[in-house]
């Protein structure tokens, strides 16, 4: 295993204007059509950022979404410009941005959140539970948690302003938002991005369980892919050597992404009581950050061995 790059709580660029400070990017202005996308270390659960940095954990989720980036060019233009990012900030800077940032286009981005499934898990089970459909999207009775679904279903989100929880929204209130054509047309390509990269990753031996795309359009009208791509941070991943016996306990799936720290912090007391899921977020142990760093890497690990 490789050693970890550095730890990177929050980004300090000074010669760029700073546009926005995301949960874990923050983002800068490069002129008018371009924007510079730094993945910090930071990590968010529940819409909490947590206060411990995870070692490397930008490094891995660039290079997992240039990966995927790569993989996926065929299907969906994408927001990155090709460009290297240490071009467009300053030699003393650089070190801040290697390795963990994206030189990107500007687009105009869609307020939804393109949520695909695959199984049964999360916010989606929990409303499985209380009337056998998913964003209005109803499914077979007798499903259990992590089930794998007959298809893969699209739930769309409402992006939620910054501290706030996305709202899981039908597809009905999508066209609302963004007009049938262009609702239909991200349905149809979230789902074909899903399905290749979920059959690519069961070849490695992982389960993509969900994910969630972001797309923009560009000065000419074309949706394109942007933000991250089909990270553990956007994504549920379980390896396929876990699955069956917690299925089969009904449990959570070991995973390689954010579910580790959830569970976690599910079952952490705070004077003998839960943690109520605002800030300010727990204190994670050492041992926590240094197992979520380590699933973070094997992920990529396999994924591009």
């Amino acid at each position: 295993m490789t050693s970890p790059a550095p730890s990177l709580h929050t980004s300090s660029l000074k010669s760029l204007p700073l546009l926005a400070r995301g949960k874990v990017r923050d983002n800068y202005a490069v002129g008018t059509d371009r924007i510079l996308m730094v993945a910090s270390d930071r990590i968010s659960a529940f819409d909490v950022i947590m206060g411990e940095p995870i070692p490397g954990k930008g490094v891995l989720l660039t290079q997992m979404a240039l990966f995927w980036f790569d993989r996926l060019g065929h299907l969906c233009p994408n927001h990155l410009t090709g460009e290297a990012p240490e071009s467009v900030v300053t030699p003393i800077e650089a070190a801040q941005v290697k390795d963990r940032s994206m030189l990107v286009k500007r687009l105009k981005p869609i307020p939804v959140e393109a949520v695909v499934r695959g199984y049964l898990a999360g916010s989606g089970w929990k409303e499985y539970q209380q009337g056998q459909s998913v964003c209005g999207v109803p499914l077979p009775a007798g499903l259990k948690n992590a089930s794998q679904l007959p298809e893969p279903i699209f739930t769309p989100a409402a992006k939620a302003e910054a501290g706030a929880h996305d709202e899981n929204i039908s597809y009905e209130h999508m066209v609302k938002v963004v007009g049938p054509a262009l609702a239909a047309q991200i349905k149809k390509i979230s789902i074909e991005i899903y399905r290749t990269a979920a059959a690519f990753a069961l070849g490695k031996g992982i389960i993509i369980a969900d994910t969630k795309f972001e797309f923009g359009l560009d000065e000419q009208g074309t949706l394109t892919l942007m933000d991250e791509v089909l990270t553990p941070d956007s994504s549920r991943y379980w390896p396929v050597e876990g699955y069956e016996a917690a299925f089969a306990a009904g449990q959570n799936p070991p995973s390689y992404d954010k579910q580790f720290l959830r569970d976690w912090l599910e079952a952490v007391r705070i004077n003998g009581k839960p943690w109520d899921k605002t800030p300010p977020a727990p204190h994670l142990p050492p041992d926590v950050v240094a197992k979520t760093a380590a699933k973070y890497q094997e992920a990529l690990q396999r994924l591009t061995a």
